[in-house]
């Protein structure tokens, strides 16, 4: 029975060593993107959304890669395929209001927190870099609202979501990811019946692969100066409709 208790105590206090410890390191991430980055609002296609990004004034605009302490700072960039997707959710409302939604590749979670405004019943935010999760729960927190649940696996990985919408903004910049999202997305389909929304500026990956073919364009956006600057003078971005049966 001694034996019992210290085993159960010990359990306990590993765990909330491990909670304490957990806890410490999103508010060392919590303060370091404060620190880090600038709340911006109006240079994108979503003005009435406040998002922490990297900008010229902040100090690893210019700083050595080498001196970044974490994964590629994905998160901190508002990419032109989710200011489209945000952008629609957001001129679209009824698209996703009551559903629940997934924003996959969800880096600054700028389309879960659009869902949300959208009135989306349930919203999961997926990105392998647990930084975008903790950008995330900060961004919403900006906008005035609860964080969708954050995921930090890779849900490709997991059985088919059920999920009444899956949104992805930006993620064909890798064949081998396209390829393996696209096996992905047939089998949510397949499974669930679930709808896919995809934003993209009409990057060479995305235009070339076999998926571009099985997909119905929705929405065409003008992106302002500043984005088309920082991204190589790309001056559209689209959204469009997942319609295998195409």
């Amino acid at each position: 029975m001694f034996g019992l208790f210290k085993s159960s105590t010990w359990s306990r206090c590993v765990k909330g060593s491990f909670t304490a410890f957990r806890r410490r390191c999103v508010s060392h991430s919590r303060r370091f993107i404060g620190e880090n980055t600038e709340v911006v609002g109006e240079q994108s296609l979503t003005p009435e959304l406040r998002l922490r990004l990297f900008t010229p004034s902040c100090r690893f605009w210019t700083e050595r890669p080498e001196l970044w302490p974490y994964e590629d700072p994905y998160w901190a960039i508002y990419w032109p395929g989710g200011q489209a997707l945000s952008r629609f959710l957001l001129d679209h409302p009824a698209v996703c209001r009551g559903q629940t939604v997934l924003d996959l590749g969800s880096g600054c979670g700028a389309s879960a927190i659009a869902a949300i405004l959208c009135g989306a019943a349930h919203v999961v935010a997926n990105d392998i870099d647990p930084m975008a999760a903790v950008a995330t729960h900060m961004n919403s927190e900006l906008n005035g609202l609860q964080p969708p649940v954050c995921l930090t696996h890779n849900i490709m990985g997991s059985p088919p979501a059920a999920f009444h919408l899956i949104l992805l903004g930006d993620m064909f910049y890798d064949q081998s990811l396209a390829t393996s999202l696209h096996i992905w997305l047939n089998r949510c389909m397949e499974t669930h019946g679930t709808k896919v929304l995809i934003g993209d500026p009409g990057r060479a990956q995305f235009e070339e692969h076999a998926i571009r073919r099985l997909l119905r364009p929705l929405a065409q956006f003008e992106l302002p100066d500043s984005v088309r600057e920082e991204n190589y003078g790309l001056s559209c971005s689209g959204v469009w409709s997942y319609t295998p049966e195409l």
